[in-house]
């Protein structure tokens, strides 16, 4: 009944279903939005300077993702289309983000381009999108104060009318928080081991104070070369209360700097002009009548579904694919509903029909494929393994550098029981290069690297994984494992360290990061 409720509070609002929408396409995303076309084009214009802003300033050497790897951006109207999506009573939130290999999303509530001022939506959007703009620039696991304060630096930006982005601006976002939540000292960011002591289970300023300290060190005068060195500490190996106290010095000296800082009327900000953007084309295109029609149930899909969710959203989907028999996008979103429901045979009956319409349809391989491996591993279903391998196959044939296919490949040996062999090993690897994000990938790669009793590659891919600050109680296991791993003269096995991990694949967005 919860279930019943939360669909009907996403799809019944008014003009949900029969909007007009329309979608955006750029290097870096995908918008779906019922807008404007301006609006849209605008939106996405800001998500693409974003990026490249964030290029300019960090140098990272960033190449063009592969179109699914992409993030996908559903802008839905309103909060409390958000909370149905997230399943969620907290009213503060404003949407939420999953990275996954081949397909991460963002869902927000609204767009309002332009402006000095950003609504928290935007602001939430942007401060995501650098944790994964920071991700896929290096995976060394950084204290989570840095994590979070660069990404509340970065994201409280503006946009110009003429095309200028500021950088750093005031997180006025943050300001209640640091005016009445529990303070946090310098102390405690420095120290993972005393905020553990230090907190209560009570909203605190933890963010408002990383983007404090971040942007002191991004704008006075010298505080820049002691992040640099407090880096390079932490990456030959230093604790961070030690990088800390001989990159920072001593942490009541510093906490009254930023007291100090924190009272200035005014702070420096970046403002960077239209010519240091590079950013490529964005094609706009108003959707289809039934991929229009069917776009709330994508998006529900994509976000994810329970069982009693999946047997919810197939009977709608159906019956507009009724109506839409020759819309390739009607018929794959039908093949991923009817694969969420467990109905293998109609999911591949539909993305083959998808298929036949628009052979560069990828979700509709996709979820061929999925059904598919699941039919092999049920056994006795007349398909094989190899049956399930082809249309992935396909896939990496039309997108060479999808990471499902490379994924995939190297899975089929796994269920089979077989030894993968070094291309599927290698493959394995380059979706995790493709796709650096996507922890439950990354811990089968780590699980691959331990069973072969390559320890120092394992440990590199755990790092990201134990340090993730939206891990919850899985980070702090695979901490554990991390630790038991540098125990001077340990000697262990694999089955000591997947009984301190606790399984071999990470939980299903255990703690999922919203904003």
């Amino acid at each position: 009944m919860r279930f019943l409720a939360l669909l009907c509070a996403f799809l019944c609002l008014p003009g949900v279903a029969q909007a007009k929408w329309m979608e955006a396409s750029s290097d870096h995303f995908v918008v779906y939005a019922e807008a404007s076309e301006a609006s849209v084009r605008k939106f996405s214009e800001q998500l693409e300077s974003f990026h490249a802003a964030m290029v300019f300033l960090t140098g990272a050497n960033t190449l063009v993702p592969s179109p699914s790897n992409r993030v996908t951006v559903y802008v839905v109207g309103s909060g409390r289309q958000v909370r149905a999506l997230m399943e969620g009573d907290n009213a503060l939130v404003a949407g939420f983000y999953r990275p996954r290999a081949g397909g991460s999303i963002a869902v927000v509530s609204r767009i309002t381009p332009g402006g000095e001022k950003l609504d928290f939506s935007m602001i939430a959007l942007l401060h995501e999108y650098a944790h994964h703009f920071m991700i896929a620039s290096s995976t060394f696991p950084v204290p989570s104060w840095l994590t979070e304060g660069s990404a509340e630096y970065y994201s409280s930006a503006s946009f110009e009318r003429d095309g200028h982005i500021k950088i750093g601006m005031p997180a006025y976002h943050r300001a209640g928080e640091l005016s009445y939540s529990r303070d946090v000292t310098v102390e405690e960011l420095l120290d993972p081991a005393v905020r553990q002591k230090k907190q209560s289970g009570m909203h605190d300023a933890f963010y408002g104070k990383s983007w404090l300290f971040y942007h002191y060190l991004q704008s006075e005068p010298g505080q820049g070369e002691k992040l640099k060195t407090y880096y390079d500490l932490l990456v030959r190996g230093k604790k961070p209360r030690e990088a800390g106290l001989e990159a920072f010095g001593d942490f009541k000296v510093l906490e009254k700097e930023l007291d100090r800082y924190l009272a200035r009327s005014s702070i420096m900000t970046l403002r960077l002009p239209p010519d240091k953007l590079k950013t490529g084309p964005i094609a706009v295109r108003a959707l289809g009548e039934g991929e229009g029609e069917v776009m709330p149930y994508v998006i529900r899909s994509r976000v994810g579904v329970t069982p009693e969710m999946a047997d919810k959203v197939v009977p709608p989907v159906r019956e507009i694919a009724a109506r839409y028999p020759a819309d390739a996008a009607v018929q794959t979103a039908l093949a991923e509903a009817e694969f969420d429901a467990g109905n293998d045979q109609a999911a591949i009956a539909a993305a083959d029909a998808a298929l036949a319409i628009d052979p560069k349809r990828v979700n509709a391989y996709v979820q061929k494929g999925y059904a598919l491996f699941r039919m092999a591993g049920d056994g006795g279903k007349g398909v094989t393994f190899q049956d399930a391998r082809k249309p992935f196959i396909a896939l990496n044939k039309l997108e060479n550098d999808h990471p499902l296919p490379l994924y995939y490949y190297y899975r089929g040996f796994v269920e089979q029981g077989t030894t993968p062999p070094d291309v599927a090993i290698h493959g394995l690897e380059r979706a995790v290069e493709l796709a650096p994000f996507d922890y439950g990938l990354r811990m089968t790669l780590a699980m691959q690297q331990i069973g072969a009793g390559d320890w120092a590659r394992a440990r590199a891919n755990l790092g990201p994984i134990a340090y993730n600050p939206h891990g919850g109680a899985y980070a702090d296991r695979v901490r554990s494992a991390l630790e038991r791993l540098d125990t001077p003269g340990w000697n262990g096995s694999r089955a000591e360290i997947m009984a301190l991990i606790g399984g071999d694949d990470v939980p299903a967005e255990e703690a999922p990061p919203h904003l």
